[in-house]
């Protein structure tokens, strides 16, 4: 029992005191975690480059029941099919998150209808919750007065971004039927307007910020 809180605490002093940095979560449930390969890197570059931040410029990628997630301050999530959490994920995502970690899952399309049960694993009286336009992430660096911009036309859904919460402070948030990831990509990849990656690393950036300073 010692031992198992010795490590705890050195976990969380290494949380505490890593440099900023955030990682690629690697999930199980044969969705393409991989997907968007220039995304998170483009995002990094825009964030070092526009908000002040020191970001390794080469994201390392993690698995959700590893203790390397308690290196960095932010996990992205990404991809458009099943997602499967194992419970031994759902726990050590779980002390990451209570221990100050933020978790930012960006539908590509097709994760909807797995993620709020995986989720519920490591929250199970939580349900995901949409966050007002009045939410800091929406105004903390950039303005976004309407919420969640809209990137990507699927369904001719609107854009949500919902969240999940720990002692009032957000510690995961879902944006779904906007694909900011699909904005960050090399500009040939999509052929998007440049107002529009413009919308979407902006919206990414105040995602970055504000899991860096909360």
């Amino acid at each position: 029992m010692i031992r198992i809180f010795v490590v705890f605490i050195s976990l969380l002093i290494s949380c505490s005191v890593q440099s900023q940095d955030l990682a690629i979560l690697k999930y199980k449930g044969g969705g393409d975690w991989y997907s968007n390969p220039t995304s998170v890197p483009n995002l990094i570059a825009f964030c070092n480059e526009n908000i002040q931040t020191a970001i390794n410029e080469k994201p390392e990628t993690v698995d959700p029941g590893s203790i390397d997630i308690f290196q960095f301050p932010m996990l992205h999530m990404t991809g458009h099919g099943n997602v499967f959490f194992s419970d031994e994920d759902a726990e050590n995502l779980r002390n990451y998150l209570q221990s100050g970690g933020f978790l930012h899952i960006d539908d590509n399309y097709g994760m909807s209808q797995y993620l709020p049960k995986e989720l519920q694993k490591i929250f199970p009286d939580q349900e995901l919750t949409e966050l007002p336009a009045s939410h800091p992430i929406f105004s903390i660096a950039y303005a976004f007065p309407q919420g969640l911009p809209k990137i990507h036309e699927h369904d001719g859904k609107r854009p949500q971004a919902l969240g999940l919460f720990y002692e009032d402070r957000l510690v995961v948030l879902f944006t779904t039927e906007s694909d900011l990831g699909d904005g960050w990509e090399d500009p040939e990849v999509h052929n998007d307007p440049a107002s529009v990656r413009q919308k979407a690393l902006r919206m990414g950036a105040n995602i970055v910020k504000y899991a860096f300073e909360h």
